[in-house]
């Protein structure tokens, strides 16, 4: 059991570029939300925090394990748990494999933060309605 609290929602960000990771932390601090940012997939896997998170911003592509790749691994193991997808090399293929997933949207560096807000907003409106039971 981590020690973040459960008062605000928790957003892992991960990304392997440090100025996308810092900049997409302050952004999500600013809407009042817990942030944990990591810099590979594998990171946020071996994370005490992974069961408390409600939303996951994941680069496509990382060194290793891809953030599509971390989506399907997640939902191998039953986890639902809501993503958005940014990337500098959208390509076709991998923007649908990331959607028929289950992903809340798919966005292209540079992205409109106002959009993201949008995808952020449905994502935790989502993980609040999957857990109320």
């Amino acid at each position: 059991m981590s020690n973040i609290s459960s008062a605000a929602p928790l957003i892992s960000v991960i990304d392997d570029d440090a100025s996308i990771r810092a900049g997409l932390d302050n952004l999500v601090r600013s809407l009042g939300y817990v942030v944990c940012t990591f810099d590979s997939a594998e990171a946020f896997l071996q994370s005490a925090e992974l069961d408390d998170v409600w939303c996951v911003i994941a680069d496509v592509r990382m060194p290793t394990m891809s953030g599509v790749q971390l989506q399907s691994h997640l939902r191998r193991r039953g986890c639902r748990l809501p993503f958005l997808f940014i990337t500098a090399v959208p390509t076709e293929k991998t923007r649908k494999q990331a959607l028929d997933d289950g992903a809340i949207c798919f966005l292209t560096k540079p992205f409109d933060e106002e959009t993201l807000i949008g995808c952020l907003d449905v994502a935790i409106g989502q993980h609040r309605s999957s857990n109320m039971s």
